[in-house]
């Protein structure tokens, strides 16, 4: 069935409150027939957010505002130079199946960092998405998601360019052997409006 997703770009850094709160208004939308699906692309300013599963050992020095999340998964740092994508999808109308969807996410992420020539890959028993560096491995890209209804909340965030010292603050997804890394850090020069258009392709080619 051919779903038409809305897309929004927010060229300010949204508060995190903010968004969450015109999410959550979304996805109740869409789940009561009275909006179509969307996927919201923006940035955040300097926060930590912790999910469902987080440690709080994993929280080193609050450096940031601590925001607690609905999302599945642990702590997460948003900021600015870091693209944040969040989908407010219908799973009834797709395939309800959750891992399916977290898949489809995964492999979003990894489509998209193909356009830029970098290798994304999947690790056993870790989310998020990780770049081989000789014998070191980096997460470039993490995902959190929260079901209600069937209708999707939260999504992706890509590092483009962040302030990679920001991370120092927490043990990003409760992953203390492996660092972080971005496109920048990558040596690859792409502004937001690449990695937009990058991510929009890429979610036509998995999502429809």
């Amino acid at each position: 069935m051919e779903c038409q997703v809305e897309w929004k770009v927010s060229g300010q850094p949204v508060a995190y409150p903010d968004a969450l709160a015109e999410m959550e208004a979304r996805a109740a939308a869409i789940a009561e027939g009275r909006a179509g699906e969307l996927v919201w692309l923006l940035e955040h300013p300097p926060i930590y957010t912790a999910g469902t599963s987080a440690n709080d050992a994993d929280l080193i020095e609050a450096r940031f505002p601590v925001y607690r999340t609905g999302r599945g998964g642990q702590f997460t740092y948003h900021g600015p130079g870091q693209r944040v994508g969040y989908a407010m999808l219908d799973l009834r109308r797709r395939t309800p199946d959750v891992r399916a969807y977290v898949r489809d996410l995964e492999q979003w992420l990894i489509e998209t960092l193909a356009h830029f020539e970098v290798k994304g890959e999947r690790r056993e028993g870790r989310v998020g998405i990780w770049v081989q560096r000789g014998t070191q491995e980096d997460k470039i890209a993490a995902l959190g998601v929260r079901i209600r209804r069937w209708v999707t909340l939260h999504g992706v965030a890509l590092n483009v360019s962040p302030d990679l010292t920001h991370f120092s603050g927490i043990v990003p997804c409760g992953v203390r052997a492996h660092g972080v890394t971005s496109l920048a850090d990558l040596g690859i020069a792409a502004t937001m409006a690449d990695v937009d258009m990058a991510l929009k392709q890429s979610f036509t080619k998995i999502f429809g």
